[in-house]
């Protein structure tokens, strides 16, 4: 996926561009970037993150940044930010994006006469496409409205020019941008994560709607083009993306997470002897279900933090079985001879949560029982990309759904509906293959009531196949 961060005040912003960008961190894992600009010039630096963490890496260009305006990005898909100049003016963009269509609408601009100058591992920089699109406008409002009507996928981006910020959220809205204002006439800030603002001296202002550009000054900021009317936010933002002090749409991340698992411990009948949280976004889960439950929490299982930050799925088999086995450690004195309920955000492959409870067994637990926030993945996403998935079939369930039906395509409706005889086989031949005493998921109708609000405004295509295009 990844996050953006954008500021603009009367002073130097370098340091809050840094610590802001740096808030948006646990969206992403392969590319960071800044930008800044002071008296029409524009300076960038782009490193990779994929080792490191993105403070280490951009420390040291700190000197070399200036100004009063600047961007920085988190991303999980090329280097940016991508710095053009264009009959629009010269400007700078970074995005968060998933452009579907992107080799279509590259031979179609190079047909135009347009040319690419960003590649890595042969493959066009998406964001130096979208800012193609963009320029193609007659202005930056009708350039956007352009590339929202050209791409199909997701995208969010904010463009910094020498006088201001213009921010815009994806079409349909399923990633989010926030507006904060500085306290003491500090100036605004915008970005894909509420955490960014309080501890850099800012409140949060407002959410931008579907399709909604703002212009930003250090002064204040102008509504340049209305939200759209239809919004389908990503239900899994706050399912796993999202930071525990962050909200969408006015709904906080760790209450959704308490209010998902509350709803399931108060219609779970299992008997066990208290439950744990899977780190990271298992914990906000597992304490709601324990006060639904009427049980204990325990930390039966903690994440060593001091190596292994929260990472994203890595790209080879080898290293999601060694990430997997290395971050998490498991508790033995809490476990032995215990019957535990664990809580997880969702399972994809299953690699990570087999091995998991593989270990789980091995420090002397009697049961295990796996309780997830989120109904079964059945479908790959088209709009974030929060996994390396490839293919419909490096996902558990269409592999299950292969096995039982010789066709991984085969009546996929009938497994993603909750409580039907395939959607049950499908769940238990699930939990046989990872070795779990039990296993339920949480139906959709209970995510979206801990979102609150009305299913046709959040994207679950991952769970039932819906969405917008």
């Amino acid at each position: 996926m990844g996050g953006l961060f954008g500021t603009i005040k009367k002073s130097d912003c370098v340091s809050e561009l840094f610590y802001g960008t740096d808030y948006n961190s646990h969206l992403g894992t392969k590319r960071a970037g800044m930008v800044t600009v002071s008296e029409g010039n524009f300076m960038r630096s782009i490193h990779n993150i994929e080792n490191s963490y993105f403070r280490t890496k951009f420390e040291g260009d700190l000197p070399d940044f200036c100004g009063n305006a600047g961007l920085g990005v988190i991303s999980d898909t090329d280097a940016q930010p991508i710095i053009i100049s264009s009959k629009l003016g010269k400007f700078a963009i970074v995005t968060v994006a998933k452009i579907n269509n992107l080799k279509e609408l590259e031979q179609e601009l190079l047909a135009e006469g347009h040319h690419f100058c960003e590649h890595s591992n042969n493959v066009t920089n998406q964001t130096e496409l979208l800012a193609m699109l963009i320029a193609e406008g007659k202005d930056f409002v009708d350039g956007i409205e352009h590339l929202f009507a050209k791409i199909k996928g997701s995208c969010s981006m904010l463009l910094l020019t020498e006088d201001s910020i213009i921010a815009a959220r994806d079409k349909y809205g399923r990633t989010p941008l926030y507006i904060g204002r500085g306290v003491d006439d500090k100036g605004f800030a915008v970005s894909s994560e509420t955490c960014s603002f309080p501890n850099l001296g800012y409140e949060t202002e407002r959410w931008l709607g579907p399709g909604e550009i703002v212009k930003i000054t250090a002064e204040g900021y102008t509504q340049i083009r209305k939200p759209n009317d239809k919004m389908q936010i990503c239900s899994f933002l706050w399912v796993y993306f999202g930071y525990p002090t962050c909200e969408y749409e006015g709904k906080n991340v760790e209450e959704m997470r308490y209010d998902c698992g509350a709803e399931m411990g108060k219609t779970d009948d299992v008997e066990v002897d208290f439950v744990s949280g899977i780190p990271d976004s298992g914990i906000g889960m597992s304490l709601g279900y324990a006060m639904g439950k009427g049980i204990p929490y325990k930390r039966a299982i903690v994440k060593y933090t001091p190596t292994w930050p929260r990472s994203f799925t890595p790209p080879t088999q080898e290293r999601r079985e060694l990430v997997a086995k290395m971050k998490l450690i498991p508790n033995n004195a809490l476990l032995k001879d215990m019957r535990v309920v664990f809580c997880d955000d969702s399972i994809v492959r299953g690699t990570q949560l087999r091995d998991n409870i593989r270990d789980l067994y091995r420090y002397g637990a009697k049961e295990v029982h796996i309780r997830i926030a989120c109904p079964p993945m059945i479908y790959p996403c088209k709009f974030l990309g929060f996994s390396s998935t490839k293919t419909e079939l490096e996902l558990i369930c269409r592999r299950i759904i292969k096995d039982i039906e010789g066709d991984h395509n085969k009546n996929v409706e009938a497994y993603a509906t909750t409580g039907s005889p395939q959607y049950c086989e499908m769940v238990d031949r699930i939990r046989k293959q990872l070795g779990i005493t039990s296993l339920k998921f949480n139906p959709i109708e209970t995510l979206v009531k801990s979102i609150g609000l009305p299913k046709d405004q959040i994207c679950t295509h991952c769970f039932d196949g819906s969405s917008y295009e």
